[in-house]
């Protein structure tokens, strides 16, 4: 039997609905649950391999996507909330209690400054963005995943009609590269 990709994803993708809105993302406390709101569609939904980003047990990808900072907010219990890793790049913001993390910021400079990382599979909606892409395929190796499934990992991956990369999608890479010339000047700013 295969092993679970991710539970939203296991059965078939689920297209999504260009025009949502938004919607609420809560923790797994059963009582007082930290609340975020988003109050547009996410961009750049994923599957992720990387060892940083929140998974439901059993699972070896997360489902990330990024929303503009501008359209989150936390509305409810944010005392709960603590960074995972302050060192990180991304400022995983995770509830003390359940573990789960409800978003990830990046305070410095980076390219990706700006958009916030959030798991649309922590809202009851099924309208947000479907997956896109497989981002950090080889990292499950790293987390204890035997080298020898990675075949039917990625045959898994590319039934579902996501093609798994062992970094982000080209369109993003070249996104992280154009940011980095422009910096150094290669490019016009």
């Amino acid at each position: 039997m295969a092993p679970s990709l991710h539970p939203l994803i296991d059965n078939g993708v689920t297209k999504g609905d260009a025009s949502f809105a938004g919607g609420k993302l809560q923790c797994l406390c059963s009582t007082n649950p930290v609340e975020v709101t988003l109050t547009s569609n996410v961009a750049h939904n994923h599957v992720c391999g990387c060892s940083k980003c929140w998974k439901p047990a059993g699972a070896l990808f997360s489902l990330v996507a990024v929303v503009p900072k501008d359209k989150l907010s936390v509305t409810a219990n944010a005392d709960k909330l603590q960074i995972v890793d302050s060192s990180a790049a991304i400022q995983r913001y995770a509830c003390k209690e359940c573990g789960t993390h409800l978003y990830g910021r990046i305070e410095k400079e980076h390219p990706f400054h700006g958009l916030d990382f959030v798991h649309v599979e922590l809202s009851d909606k099924r309208e947000w963005q479907e997956p896109q892409f497989a981002a950090f395929v080889s990292s499950i190796i790293e987390q204890g995943f035997a080298p020898e499934g990675m075949d039917e990992v990625r045959g898994k991956l590319k039934s579902l009609g996501l093609e798994p990369y062992d970094a982000l999608s080209p369109r993003l890479m070249d996104a992280i590269a154009t940011w980095t010339a422009k910096k150094a000047g290669k490019l016009p700013a």
